[in-house]
């Protein structure tokens, strides 16, 4: 089975085990160059070894959600010690940020499901989801 295109703002179907990079920020008002810096960083990201893709959503309170995918923790924290990344974060810290929370999480398991898959992408009510 073939993996069909997926909608818009969604990540790639990835084959686990990968890692989850999830970064929720709560937005200060106004966007002093923030939306650029995001656009920048987004393109950055995807040049770096071991990056697998992002999906990303933030609610008109500036209540933000984005998760990157990785493909092991040493892609995470070269990731982390990138100098542009590192001065847009600390810019972040400094004026587009009021409040953040990072966690890093194993993906050992994952499935998707498309209307048009006709359900074939979900693995059905007897998929184990324990490792």
């Amino acid at each position: 089975m073939s993996t069909p295109e997926l909608p818009p703002g969604f990540a790639a179907r990835l084959q686990p085990p990968y890692y989850a990079v999830i970064f929720t920020s709560q937005r200060t008002p106004g966007d002093a160059g923030y939306g650029a810096a995001a656009a920048q960083m987004a393109a950055l990201a995807a040049q770096q070894p071991g990056y697998l893709g992002a999906e990303s959503a933030r609610d008109s309170g500036g209540l933000g959600l984005t998760v990157s995918y990785w493909r092991s923790m040493e892609d995470i924290a070269a990731w982390r010690r990138q100098l542009e990344h590192a001065a847009t974060r600390d810019q972040g810290r400094a004026q587009w940020y009021s409040h953040y929370e990072l966690r890093v999480a194993r993906v050992e398991r994952a499935y998707g499901w498309d209307r048009q898959d006709n359900g074939a992408a979900d693995p059905g009510p007897d998929y184990d989801l324990a490792p």
